[in-house]
């Protein structure tokens, strides 16, 4: 599984200064929100990508193995 993101990594994607994302964080903390669920958003349809092409493959390996 891929790293997690830093506040840095965040605020590069995004194209703001991590200033910003803190003044976010403390003075609008819904908008802070809706930004960090986004990314928690993306970060776990990734992983489980991950899992279904991994799921996809072991099916693959043991079609043979299948009753008929």
């Amino acid at each position: 599984m891929s790293k997690k993101l830093t506040q840095r990594d965040i605020c590069g994607i995004l194209g703001i200064d991590t200033k910003t994302l803190y003044n976010w964080r403390k003075n609008k903390p819904e908008l802070y929100r809706i930004v960090m669920l986004g990314f928690k958003f993306d970060e776990l349809l990734k992983a489980h990508e991950e899992i279904y092409t991994e799921l996809l493959k072991i099916a693959e390996e043991n079609r043979e193995f299948r009753l008929k």
